[in-house]
């Protein structure tokens, strides 16, 4: 097949939905796209807030992009399903599951469909918080190796914590449970058919970032360390197969199933996979001495680097390092904010409160005019403080704020720290509320490019991914006043999406590397924002007020 008339898939599972774009092979533009959101997620049906405890049902999975493909595929022009010659994938991260000795998740059988402990641990999930701070010690002390050297302190959040609080809560899953994979091993094994866990496909993403697969280690933490943890975790080690693979390895093909459900031929290519943050990075351009920022509900920092310049550098308070996580041959640097839109998520529910509650009692109202009134204000609400707190002197408020309403990932990692806004008089006011935690936010950002900075990481070129990033110039602004450096946004709509399309046009031959995949397939960048160095000292005024607050609040957790 001629390359100009092939066609590449990419597949992007978000935490509440998966997009899937169909791109032409030669040139990476964008031919259709869709989306479907998870129909169990959107109500939490599996959820606990209360505990941090969020689920996800894998036929969430399947059924959600089953659906997107198939809507794309059918957009994608003429005799598409002929044409296609590769699918990319990447998924959150980590966001494991429990799996049976036929590879088949729990929670896909009768006796656990149910059952929270037997479906994907999505990656915001603190529920292992207790066993996190366990593994760090024994990780970090029980033997000559230091195993949060790449990494630094293990997180709730990843893979081993998360499988040792579900064996401790839930013996009916730790008897059932054959091994444990990520969602985007799981989902790549499930396209090719694959059913022994022993052989099947686990992601260098994954493994390195995740469950701290490094080469120095010759593989995965020691026997003995896992055995001091508990037994079972050595006989996920000993199920972990031959180990892990780059992304843009041809994982196999698409079996005669998956083929025949989604109507695409069965020479179809399965890259390997990816973090949606990491496909976003690849999506984006990313390359050496380039930070690629992704701003969400949480931030993602990453870079990638040649192995030979972080000898001898201690990383492991600043960033997680894993080999080939986001372009092969390099090493992956990751940093990140546990929240940042969260934020102001959480402070447009708290003032959606009280409207919420008096429309109830307005009898005044018939029930479609406060469904009306409420969607309304819900859409205006963040747009109006944003244009009130954007006319707001930086100097107009004392009220200053601490962006660790989710804890804090990086520099180093602590979740049990929490947020705060301090300052605050009866003449305190909503935007000027507002305007100290988009502060704080992109405060917490400047304590991680400082922090690059101060390890000899180079940066020359900030590039910016995620929804924040075109939604608000207010906050894209200040984050390049705060950081002091030009900003480039990406205007790429699917941006992860079209990094998983990547790793599969390599995966299939259409490229020899990802580096000249990217060449053709991701956009060319000019400035999109400057910083006003008039606002420079205040700024550094304001970031002094941020962390001496830091500071302090640091202290009282400790105690």
């Amino acid at each position: 097949m001629e390359k100009e008339s092939t066609i590449v898939a990419g597949v992007d599972f978000g935490s509440d939905s998966v997009r899937v774009i169909m791109v032409e092979g030669a040139t990476g533009t964008t031919l259709a796209e869709a989306a479907c959101h998870y129909p169990r997620w959107s109500t939490k049906q599996f959820c606990n807030e209360a505990i941090s405890q969020f689920r996800q049902h894998p036929l969430d999975y399947i059924e959600a992009f089953t659906k997107a493909f198939k809507t794309a595929l059918n957009n994608a022009g003429e005799q598409a399903g002929q044409r296609l010659r590769s699918i990319g994938i990447d998924t959150t991260g980590s966001t494991p599951c429990p799996i049976d000795e036929n590879g088949v998740p729990l929670a896909l059988k009768s006796e656990f469909s149910s059952n929270p402990n037997a479906m994907f641990h999505l990656w915001k999930d603190h529920t292992a918080v207790a066993e996190a701070e366990e593994i760090n010690t024994v990780f970090s002390t029980a033997a000559e190796i230091d195993y949060t050297r790449y990494q630094g302190t293990y997180s709730s959040e990843w893979f081993w914590a998360k499988i040792l609080h579900t064996i401790r809560s839930d013996e009916q899953v730790k008897q059932a449970a054959y091994s444990w994979l990520e969602h985007c091993d799981w989902f790549v094994n499930l396209l090719l058919g694959q059913s022994d866990p022993q052989a099947m496909y686990r992601s260098s993403c994954a493994a390195g970032h995740k469950a701290l697969w490094h080469s120095h280690f010759q593989g995965l933490p020691a026997d003995e360390v896992l055995l001091q943890l508990d037994p079972y975790l050595l006989l996920v080690k000993q199920r972990y197969g031959a180990g892990p693979s780059h992304a843009d390895t041809a994982a196999g093909t698409i079996c005669k199933a998956w083929a025949a459900q989604l109507g695409v031929n069965e020479q179809v290519v399965i890259s390997g996979s990816s973090f949606d943050a990491h496909a976003g990075a690849v999506g984006a351009g990313i390359q050496p001495r380039t930070l690629v920022k992704v701003v969400g509900t949480s931030t993602v920092d990453m870079m990638i680097e040649q192995p030979e310049r972080l000898v001898g550098k201690e990383m492991k308070q600043i960033c997680g390092i894993a080999e080939h996580s986001i372009v092969p041959g390099y090493v992956g640097i990751e940093a990140g904010q546990a929240a940042f839109g969260d934020i102001f998520a959480w402070f447009k529910s708290v003032l959606m409160w009280p409207l919420s509650s008096t429309l109830q009692h307005m009898d005044s109202l018939n029930e479609q005019q406060k469904q009306q009134l409420q969607e309304q204000a819900e859409q205006q609400l963040l747009v109006q403080l944003e244009a009130a707190a954007k006319q707001l002197p930086l100097d107009a408020s004392q009220v200053t704020a601490l962006d660790w309403f989710n804890g804090r990932r990086y520099p180093v990692l602590n979740e049990n720290v929490k947020g705060v806004i301090a300052g605050l008089n009866l003449g305190s006011t909503a935007p000027a509320i507002y305007q100290s935690l988009i502060a704080a936010a992109v405060f917490g950002a400047k304590r991680i490019f400082d922090s690059f900075l101060e390890h000899g990481l180079s940066i020359d070129r900030i590039i910016i991914i995620g929804g924040i990033a075109k939604k608000s110039p207010y906050i894209m602004q200040m984050m390049s006043d705060v950081l002091g450096r030009p900003i480039m946004i990406s205007k790429e709509d699917q941006v992860c999406a079209k990094g998983a399309a990547i790793y599969g046009a390599v995966a299939c031959g259409l490229f020899p590397s990802i580096e000249e995949a990217q060449r053709v397939y991701c956009e060319p960048y000019e400035t999109d924002y400057d910083p006003d160095f008039s606002k420079q000292q205040l700024y550094e005024s304001k970031y002094k007020q941020y962390l001496e607050l830091a500071q302090h609040i640091e202290a009282f957790h400790s105690n």
